[in-house]
C-alpha cells in the first residue's frame, strides 16, 4: 500500500516503521529535529516486540512532495490538527482515506471540515510507547492495536471504505493488530474512557499507574474521573457499554507499574501537551451539557496554570 504517516514520533514512528518493514510504501510527514534525524539515521524502535533500524526512509515536511496515497495516518497531537489539515489535500486522491489517531474525541470533525467526509475516518491507537530522542522510539507495553472505520457521516459510496480490508490486513501483516468496531465513535469515546483519566490524574500526582492503582485515595479520584468522563459520553449522545468502567479498571490494573500516558508525560516534561483536548473537552462539554465533573474541575485548575506558564515562557514543569 501507499502510505502517508503524519507526525513521527512516538506513535507514528512505530506503526510507519512496522509498516515500512513490512513491505509497504511509507513517507513520513516530520519536521525539525525529528526530521533531520530521519534523513540522516533513519528510525530506531526498542520494542517489546523485537527491535527495528530502518537505515533509510522517505521523509518530508512537505506532503505535496508526496502526492496521492491509499492512508493517511494522522498521527500527530490533537492540538495540531486543526493546523496541518490544509496541509494535507495534496495527499487526497478519489479513494484516499484519512484515519486520526489522536487520544481526543474531536480530531476527525476537524480534519472533515477541510477534507471532507467523504475521505475522513474514525480512529484511535493503544500502544505504550515513547519518544526517547528524534526518530529513537521506545516500546515497552503493549503491541500496537489500530481501531479504525467509517464516521457516521461518511456516505456509503465514499471510495476511501475499499482501503479499510486492505489496511486491516496490512497492519496485521506487520505484525500488529486491527480492530473494526461496528460503532467507531463509542470506541473513540471507550478510548478517551481509558486515556484521559489516566493521563489527567497522572499529570496532577506526577507518578506512575502503578502507585496510582496502589493509593486509596488515588484510586477513588480516578474512579470519579471515569464516572464523569461516562457522564458527559451519554450526555453527548454516546452510549458507552455497561461494562466500560470496570473494563477500564481491568486495564489499569494489567499495565506496568511504571507506565504514564503520553499527557503526563509531555506536561511533566515541559513540552506541549493535549491538555485542552482532554482534560479540557471534559469540562468544557460537561458545562455544555449540564453534566456536573467536580473532580475534573479542581485537576483542570491545578494543572492550568502550569499549562500556562509553558505556553508563555517554555519552562519544564518542576
Amino acid at each position: 500500500m501507499l502510505l502517508a504517516v503524519v507526525g513521527a514520533g512516538a506513535l507514528g514512528g512505530i506503526v510507519g516503521g512496522r509498516l515500512q518493514n513490512a513491505g509497504h510504501s511509507v513517507s513520513f510527514v516530520a519536521r525539525g529535529a525529528t526530521l533531520a534525524a530521519l534523513r540522516t539515521d533513519g528510525l530506531r524502535i526498542d520494542s517489546i516486540d523485537g527491535d527495528l533500524v530502518l537505515p533509510h526512509v522517505v521523509a518530508t515536511d512537505d506532503p505535496a512532495t508526496i502526492g496521492a496515497v491509499d492512508v493517511v495516518l494522522v498521527c500527530v497531537k490533537s492540538t495540531q490538527v486543526a493546523g496541518i489539515a490544509p496541509t494535507l489535500l495534496p495527499l487526497i486522491g478519489p479513494a484516499t482515506a484519512v484515519i486520526p489517531l489522536q487520544n481526543g474525541v474531536e480530531s476527525s470533525a476537524m480534519l472533515a471540515r477541510v477534507l471532507g467526509n467523504e475521505h475522513v475516518m474514525d480512529g484511535l491507537a493503544r500502544v505504550i510507547t515513547e519518544l526517547v530522542a528524534p526518530a529513537h522510539i521506545l516500546h515497552t507495553a503493549v503491541t500496537p492495536i489500530i481501531e479504525f472505520g467509517p464516521r457516521r457521516v461518511m456516505p456509503a459510496t465514499a471510495l476511501a471504505r475499499t482501503q479499510i480490508a486492505p489496511f486491516a490486513e496490512a497492519m496485521r501483516a506487520a505484525g500488529m493488530h486491527a480492530v473494526l468496531p461496528e460503532d467507531m465513535e463509542q470506541a473513540v469515546w471507550e478510548k478517551f474512557l481509558f486515556i484521559e483519566p489516566f493521563g489527567t490524574v497522572g499529570a496532577a500526582t506526577r507518578v506512575p499507574i502503578g502507585v496510582m492503582r496502589s493509593v486509596a485515595e488515588t484510586r477513588a479520584l480516578l474512579n470519579t474521573c471515569l464516572h464523569e468522563v461516562h457522564a458527559v459520553a451519554a450526555a453527548v449522545g454516546v452510549t458507552l457499554s455497561p461494562d466500560a468502567i470496570a473494563r477500564t479498571w481491568k486495564r489499569y490494573d494489567g499495565l506496568p507499574p511504571g507506565s504514564m500516558a503520553s499527557m503526563q508525560r509531555d506536561l511533566m516534561a515541559g513540552r506541549a501537551s493535549e491538555f485542552d483536548l482532554q482534560t479540557g473537552a471534559v469540562v468544557r462539554l460537561g458545562r455544555e451539557h449540564g453534566v456536573p465533573t467536580p473532580a475534573h474541575d479542581v485537576l483542570h485548575a491545578m494543572l492550568a496554570p502550569a499549562v500556562q506558564q509553558e505556553i508563555e515562557s517554555s519552562t519544564p514543569i518542576p
